[in-house]
């Protein structure tokens, strides 16, 4: 029986509840030095940044020019040639050169986004690689996977939306207010900046307002993503108590609520979009306005009056999207935290300072020393465990479903570390020793095979990436599935489906024996290594296992004790406690709790 923890430590769960969400800019500062790594490309991408707004800003000042140029003498042939068409060809070249500006900061910064959003979503699956098995077996994948896809795609968003669209937009809007308030009277700046303030301020506030709908949308997204794919994980679950129709439901509760929530949204956008464009065109109406009674009074020319409407035009427009652009940068910010906050978990189980790294010539000795440890505090498992495996023998470790001998793989693993005692290896506690090195040294065949959603020679090879196809060969007959593999149409190319399902539970369970087999550490573990497989292939497995943990230190659990006969030791497990040790024919003859688990195997196995 598994003992799984649904929560966090208490340790972790206390310091996540007293820690503060993280502000905007706090989130923005932690990206930051992602970004300066590439700080040349940033300070040139900037400058090119700078160079297209004042092209663009250049654009209306020329066409002022290019319209008052056309008040000329008629017959004037010579003024035409030289003036409207010199700025002609001026106007084209700043309109490309608006372009090209555009284009160059794009391909600078290129290198950087895809850089900083490379490096960030591979510290995320290294982070998450190194978080504890409580982490893992607590996890909801399809949120977290939702989580993390947000949060990549977040960080080219964020760039996009502040680097291409609000950054040029203040500099431009600055170099407008200089140029009108240079060029003409104070009431125009003071239309512009009114206009300005009351459409940032009313976006800001109608978006804040809005964000809980985001939210909420983004929770209720991620709960039918992660029961979407709970359901089709479980496939087989489903279809063998025939609750498609249940399933379905299931999911329609949650897409009901997520188009609920995305109306909601909707509706509060239509409004956020109206009230926009009702201060924008009440502007430009004002602006407009004041600048023909200018033209009918003499004091503008004709060409200050398109000059004003093209930088009205010019300036309205983006800002016509940053409703948008500040939803969305909200948004990214709140999906980068989610990320950055996944970053930051800190791992249960950590590397002591100076730990040592495992160097082992030699089959070690292996030892539970007084061992005592709980998944959550209120439930014990083991208590005060004592075991000893000598260099190069087996020992066997059986007992009811629920004893704890499962733990002790984990323990020896360290994917838990202990309450009390010490788990030893070479007398040296193994919370002294590297993680990396110590797993390097010890091989598992669980009970539970989950394989990877690639060919049998791939599932195989994971045991040691870079051997030769003979070692994958030489390992899958000592697991006795080379037969097997041969007589497939695709041989060792075989696709095994996603978890391995496209294999029988025997043949995955063999695949698991090949690739430890073909890593071949000094340290074995074989958790119930067998428990799916028929007594013909048990027999003819058990003796290559018996051969392959010749002079190796290994650790046997087994329910069925006809696996365990060979052990130098057998050591009986009942909640959590060891009641009996000795070799098999010693723990028959005391008649104990061995002898009463291997009589009532026989009577409901007599072959075996």
């Amino acid at each position: 029986m598994r003992h799984y923890a649904t929560t966090l430590p208490p340790e972790n769960t206390a310091e996540a509840a007293a820690k503060p969400p993280r502000s905007d800019w706090q989130t923005l500062a932690r990206l930051l030095p992602y970004l300066w790594t590439y700080k040349w490309r940033v300070i040139f991408a900037l400058g090119f940044m700078v160079g297209a707004k004042m092209a663009n800003v250049s654009v209306p000042l020329l066409l002022k020019q290019l319209i008052d140029s056309l008040t000329i003498t008629p017959g004037s042939v010579e003024s035409f040639l030289v003036v409207p068409l010199g700025l002609l060809v001026a106007y084209g070249l700043l309109r490309l050169s608006t372009t090209l500006f555009t284009e160059a900061r794009e391909l600078v910064f290129a290198k950087a986004t895809e850089g900083a959003t490379r490096h960030i979503t591979l510290q995320v699956f290294e982070h998450l690689h190194r978080l504890s098995l409580r982490f893992h077996l607590a996890r909801q994948t399809g949120g977290m996977t939702r989580d993390i896809e947000r949060g990549t795609r977040s960080v080219q968003s964020l760039i996009s939306y502040s680097l291409y669209s609000i950054f040029p937009t203040l500099i431009e809007v600055g170099l407008v207010l200089a140029i009108l308030g240079s060029q003409f009277d104070s009431g125009y700046v003071f239309i512009t900046v009114a206009a300005l303030v009351l459409y940032v301020v009313f976006t800001v506030v109608v978006t804040e307002w809005r964000t809980k709908f985001r939210r909420a949308m983004n929770a209720a997204d991620s709960s039918a993503h992660s029961r979407a794919i709970d359901s089709l994980l479980n496939y087989e679950t489903v279809k063998y108590f025939n609750n498609e129709r249940f399933e379905a439901n299931r999911y329609n509760v949650d897409l009901e609520n997520l188009r609920q929530i995305r109306i909601k949204s909707q509706t509060t956008l239509s409004l956020l979009n109206a009230g926009q464009q009702l201060i924008i065109a009440t502007a430009l109406v004002l602006m407009l306005w004041r600048a023909t009674t200018g033209v009918v009074e003499g004091t503008l020319t004709l060409g200050d009056l398109v000059m004003i409407n093209a930088f009205m035009i010019q300036l309205y427009i983006p800002l016509g999207f940053l409703g948008v652009l500040y939803r969305e940068i909200k948004q990214s910010l709140t999906d980068l935290d989610k990320m950055f906050v996944l970053m930051e978990r800190e791992r249960e189980i950590e590397d002591r300072p100076n730990a040592q790294v495992l160097q082992l010539d030699v089959p070690p000795d292996v030892r539970f020393n007084q061992v005592q440890f709980a998944y959550e505090p209120n439930r014990p498992i083991l208590h005060g465990i004592d075991i000893n495996i000598p260099a190069g023998k087996t020992v066997a470790v059986v007992g009811s479903s629920g004893a704890g001998k499962s733990t002790l793989a984990r323990l020896l693993y360290r994917f838990y570390d202990v309450n009390a005692g010490r788990v030893e290896i070479n007398g040296t506690d193994v919370r002294d020793l590297t993680q990396d090195s110590l797993r390097r040294h010890v091989g598992i065949v669980p009970q539970d095979t989950v394989l990877f959603n690639d060919t049998i020679a791939y599932n195989i090879r994971y045991g040691r990436p870079n051997a030769s196809v003979e070692d994958v060969i030489m390992a899958a007959k000592a697991a006795r599935i080379h037969d097997f593999i041969t007589a497939l149409p695709d041989g060792y190319e075989t696709p095994v489906g996603e978890r391995g399902l496209k294999l029988s539970g025997g043949e995955k369970q063999r695949v698991a024996i090949a690739r430890t087999l073909l890593k071949n550490p000094p340290v074995l573990i074989f958790d119930e290594a067998t428990s799916a497989l028929d007594s013909g292939n048990e027999r003819a497995i058990q003796a290559e296992i018996r051969l392959a943990a010749r002079h190796k230190t290994s650790l046997v659990i087994a329910h069925r004790l006809s696996t365990v006969v060979h052990a130098h030791e057998i050591v009986v497990l009942d909640g959590g406690r060891v009641v009996e040790r000795g070799r098999h024919t010693d723990l028959l003859a005391a008649g104990g709790t061995y002898a009463q688990m291997w009589a009532l195997q026989q009577e409901e196995s007599p072959s075996a």
